[in-house]
């Protein structure tokens, strides 16, 4: 559970491509890919969150809104349209 930071993933705009992109970029290991029935999809480290640095590396690589990283510190939210 992360205490200074959540971070949120709309799965229907986060295609495999650009999931396998996170898990590459991410200099702190938050992604990882879950393979099933239903094909590969994104997911987020629940431990791994708060080790966040805030880069916004993962903002770049994603549509607007695909992922919102919010600091509950300051209620503030990154990423969001």
């Amino acid at each position: 559970m992360s205490i200074f930071i959540n971070i949120t993933c709309d799965q229907r705009r986060i295609d495999p491509d650009m999931a396998h992109q996170l898990v590459a970029t991410c200099p702190v290991d938050i992604f990882a890919i879950n393979a099933d029935q239903a094909g590969e999809r994104l997911i987020i480290k629940p431990d791994e969150v708060d080790e966040c640095t805030l880069c916004e590396l993962c903002l770049k690589l994603v549509p607007a809104g695909a992922l919102v990283i919010h600091k509950r510190y300051k209620d503030q939210r990154l990423g969001a349209v």
